[in-house]
């Protein structure tokens, strides 16, 4: 877990980070500078393009990792690389032509509820190419082992460049409809530098070579699409099915609550870009001990870090809402519903990796379909009934019964699971700690209350993990942390 724990280290500042600068944009700058209206375009169109992300990339970014490693020589490698490159035009393009074709039928479609929807729908196809582009560089990168940079240009660098571009709408230096194109434009020049850093790292070579495995790779690529689909359909349908039954201002309050409990996922996003290389590796390898080993620690890891995020957002969220504008209290209970559904997504640590990169990779295939249906049907359903709160139960329900399934899937397959008496120990602590601290708050001072809780609960928590070692790599880190404390200054 070495390399694991120092690019991980290092991927979850450069997340949270992000996640700063996106709570910035997201709580406060959107919020004051955008009418929810237009928020809520802004987020439907990029929830929409991200669930068209990996249908555009043709599934390549996940069969970069899986097969790279199993190439011996430079030249089979850059060759790999190379087809990999050509492999998404074989959904851009005749989507490209359909979408021409057919522009006003989904337009009318599209905004059936909310208008203001209509003009824009051209730029969700243009978006998620870039979307789905990024994806193969950064792919092309984390393979190479070199996460840290990508993972810094797809958490900070668009972040920055929509703050810049909120501060010039609000000074009026620019027009709402111009805000909105360079968004996409933010998106486009992200994945220039990353195809750039890409190339520095390994130059493609436009001459094709034939593979050995070719047929298992497409076929690979085509098979995988739903399945890494999956995720991103848990998380964005809601945004556009909102869209499809109730204002679009609601995208708005919704966008907002799913971002708080979104923070709960960086750290599992942060050691992600290096457990999954690692994963591939040793499904090629059959190293069933290391898998083990790596299956058990993300798990207990990410539950641990997830769950005081979790437990920090819960006690604190009232104090939150306190500092925004008034109707963003909607999708309070949003952020409790999806909150929960994140912890148990942390908790199941590698298990994603481990199905993606295996032979039983059509499996997933299966059970997206299956988790596809469940979550439209479940979205038709209680969206219109109770409106923001059907998006999150929806989600919350899906997400549920997919990890369900894999876990078991997992567990049936290859004999492992991820769970030991320290994930016990670590789930009463948690909710301990929300039991604790959730019901007292200091409501004439927000902020006071949000520094106070947290600054005891982080303290609680930590003395307590670190007291039944529930994980050795925190125990490793709050171990350094103290010796760099306990050195005394030279006299020298």
């Amino acid at each position: 877990m070495g390399i694991v724990l120092n690019q991980s280290i290092k991927n979850t500042l450069i997340t949270y980070l992000g996640f700063g600068l996106g709570a910035i944009n997201i709580l406060f700058l959107y919020t004051n500078y955008l009418t929810e209206s237009y928020f809520g375009l802004v987020a439907f169109i990029l929830s929409t393009s991200s669930i068209l992300m990996p249908l555009m990339a043709f599934g390549v970014q996940n069969t970069i990792v899986k097969f790279y490693s199993s190439f011996k020589t430079r030249v089979l490698k850059q060759s790999f690389l190379s087809i990999m490159l050509l492999l998404p035009l074989i959904v851009i393009i005749p989507l490209a032509v359909f979408t021409h074709l057919a522009y006003n039928t989904i337009g009318e479609w599209i905004s059936k509820e909310n208008s203001i929807t209509k003009d824009y729908v051209w730029l969700i196809y243009i978006t998620a190419i870039a979307f789905a582009y990024f994806e193969v560089f950064y792919a092309w990168a984390k393979v190479h082992l070199h996460s840290v940079f990508g993972n810094f240009v797809k958490e900070v660098f668009h972040r920055i460049g929509i703050m810049i571009l909120l501060f010039t709408l609000h000074l009026d230096y620019i027009s709402i409809d111009t805000f909105i194109y360079a968004i996409t434009i933010v998106y486009f020049i992200r994945l220039g530098i990353m195809a750039t850093y890409a190339f520095s790292l390994t130059k493609p070579v436009f001459k094709v070579n034939s593979l050995p495995n070719m047929l298992s790779i497409v076929k690979y690529s085509a098979l995988i699409i739903l399945a890494g689909s999956v995720a991103l359909i848990i998380l964005e349908i809601d945004k556009f099915m909102i869209n499809q039954y109730i204002a679009i201002e609601n995208i708005a309050y919704y966008s907002v609550a799913i971002f708080i409990a979104t923070v709960i996922d960086v750290p599992q996003r942060a050691m992600q870009q290096i457990i999954n290389p690692l994963t591939a590796e040793y499904l090629n390898a059959k190293n069933t001990k290391g898998l083990d080993d790596l299956y058990k620690k993300s798990s207990i890891t990410l539950f641990i870090i997830s769950g005081l995020i979790l437990v920090l957002i819960l006690i604190n969220i009232k104090s939150l809402y306190l500092l925004l504008p008034n109707n963003y209290s909607e999708g309070l209970f949003v952020v409790f519903i999806i909150g929960i559904a994140k912890l148990f997504n942390n908790l199941l640590g590698n298990n994603n990796s481990i199905l993606f990169y295996s032979d039983y990779y059509r499996m997933v295939l299966f059970f997206g379909v299956i988790v596809a249906v469940i979550t439209v049907l479940t979205n038709i359903l209680l969206i219109p009934f109770l409106g923001l709160n059907g998006a999150a139960l929806a989600s919350c329900i899906t997400i549920f019964i997919y990890n369900t399934i894999k876990l078991i899937f997992v567990k049936i397959k290859f004999n492992l699971s991820p769970f030991t008496t320290k994930t016990i120990i670590a789930l009463l602590l948690i909710s301990a700690c929300f039991i604790i601290f959730y019901f007292w708050d200091i409501n004439k001072f927000p902020v006071l209350s949000i520094l106070v809780k947290s600054i005891l609960c982080g303290l609680l928590f930590l003395f307590t993990v670190y007291k039944f070692q529930l994980s050795q790599d925190i125990n490793g880190i709050i171990d350094s942390s103290l010796n760099v404390f306990k050195k005394k200054p030279s006299n020298k």
